[in-house]
């Protein structure tokens, strides 16, 4: 059953009278409270003030009119595609399409043997991307945690070697500086036969968080999100501001700040190159005002994330956003069931490219091989809603129903075989269906314990890697390759 990029949009949180409110206060926030920025834009700024924006140097601040806003946002593509390097799984973002992928920064995991958590490796990295490559319901691979056993000056090369090797799934990936992006993009283009194909066929992006919430522009991470938008690289543009931190407590106020922070980060990118492809990637997300940390696994996080999509499409313009946070420590039943609600959310939104649901846990600190097992179920069951139920000659059976006549069964009949598969979600057999003894014959295992078991047996296949050999020697000719 393919359950890749179906149709969403059935949950909608906001009206479209509220959708209209919360763009006009973005719009007023940009025009009279502003964005401030850090030192080292000075380029940025003398575009923007050429645009017609009003920059304040003495007070570090930029003033964006209304009009100058809506005239680059509608420069922007209503489609983006996000190709695979297999052409199986090529991201049509566009309208309510819904891919579900990875995300994250994690720097612990929790060992695959031992079940404790340990600082995460490069090893960790390539080994994800290998897990995730055989899960259908994950569709992309976004680098989920951040190898600490690799010195800072090795990051952005290896981190990109490791994702392009072990899967053959669109992958994005943050990068340090512009270095590091040029750095990325040749590797890619090395891989792709050339700038022009890379461009034309994008099997990578970037994710840039230009914004620092709230209402700030980070200069290192500008530069990289203009540099990106100059190559015509898929950028996400991520802010992610927290209620009651980074954002105003409610909702609404939280939405219209983030709307604010994208239309920014939208008008500069489209200053700097009109048409490049970007994500309009709001991530709201909640403070636990008790201890001031992050609460990724409310429920409030699923209803924004929706949201966010219907502002993006309000705007015409592709998003990416966040689901599958939780708070547990560990895949217990706490983590299914902030997971279930914030995918099924999102999903139902009709969210483009939607990261983080899959594998993380500890408000995204932490993974687990097992967890991205149990969340790929989950990923495909919220897919499978969104598929909905054929309602046709075929599928209402009426002469099946006349066939079998009362009293009859339904079970051998050729009707039954021949959609008994592709009428019901199956699974990846990290559920239980088994009668209590065949259970207990099995060895009593819980979720956790089997979803273990179906990521050993992935991670034991025969390595495949997905560079090819003379490739692979040009790379570690001219960089120094860790993995």
């Amino acid at each position: 059953m393919n359950l890749e990029g179906l149709q969403g949009g059935q949950y909608k949180p906001l009206s479209e009278s509220q959708i209209k409110t919360i763009h006009e206060a973005a719009l007023t926030i940009l025009e009279k409270t502003g964005f401030a920025f850090e030192p080292g834009l000075d380029d940025t700024l003398e575009m923007l003030a050429k645009a017609g924006a009003t920059v304040d140097k003495g007070a570090s601040r930029i003033y964006f009119p209304k009009d100058l806003v809506m005239e680059q946002a509608a420069k922007a593509p209503e489609q983006v595609i996000l190709y695979s390097r297999d052409g199986k799984n090529d991201l049509n973002l566009t309208e309510n399409k819904v891919h579900l992928g990875t995300g994250g920064a994690a720097i612990k995991v929790l060992d695959l043997e031992t079940g404790e958590s340990r600082p995460s490796t490069l090893n960790d990295l390539y080994q994800l991307g290998r897990l995730v490559d055989k899960l259908d319901n994950i569709h992309f691979f976004l680098r989920p945690c951040i190898p600490t056993d690799i010195p800072p000056e090795a990051y952005d090369v290896n981190v990109f070697y490791a994702c392009m090797k072990s899967t053959a799934k669109h992958f994005m990936t943050g990068v340090n500086n512009v270095d590091g992006f040029n750095t990325v993009v040749k590797l890619a283009s090395m891989l792709a036969g050339g700038m022009e194909k890379l461009q034309e066929k994008p099997f990578i992006s970037i994710i840039t968080s230009y914004a620092i919430s709230p209402l700030k522009l980070d200069s290192a991470t500008t530069r990289i999100m203009q540099e990106a938008v100059r190559s015509r690289i898929p950028v996400a543009l991520s802010c992610a501001p927290m209620a009651g931190s980074t954002s105003p407590v409610t909702m609404a106020g939280t939405l219209a700040q983030v709307h604010a922070e994208q239309l920014a980060g939208i008008a500069i990118c489209q200053l700097t190159n009109p048409g490049a492809p970007i994500l309009y990637g709001g991530i709201p997300g909640m403070a636990n005002l008790r201890n001031m940390g992050y609460m990724g696994g409310a429920v409030e996080c699923g209803m924004m994330n929706a949201a966010i999509h219907q502002m993006a499409n309000f705007l015409k313009i592709p998003n990416y956003n966040s689901s599958g946070l939780t708070d547990s420590k560990i895949p217990d039943s706490q983590a299914a069931w902030e997971k279930a609600f914030t995918n099924l959310l999102a999903a139902m939104g009709g969210s483009n490219y939607i990261h983080h649901s899959a594998g993380m846990l500890e408000s995204m600190v932490t993974v687990a091989f097992e967890q991205y097992v149990i969340d790929d179920e989950i990923n495909g069951m919220s897919c499978r809603v969104l598929k909905g139920i054929d309602v046709d000659p075929e599928h209402l059976a009426l002469e099946v129903i006349d066939s079998v006549g009362p009293g009859g069964n339904f079970m051998m009949e050729s009707h039954t075989i021949e959609h008994m598969r592709d009428e019901y979600y199956e699974g990846n057999d990290v559920s239980d269906k088994l009668s209590r003894n065949k259970w207990e014959e099995a060895g009593s295992l819980k979720t956790r314990d089997r979803a273990k078991e179906i990521a050993k047996e992935i991670l034991a296949e025969k390595e495949k890697s997905y560079i090819p050999e003379d490739i692979d020697n040009q790379i570690r000719k001219q960089y120094k390759i860790l993995l």
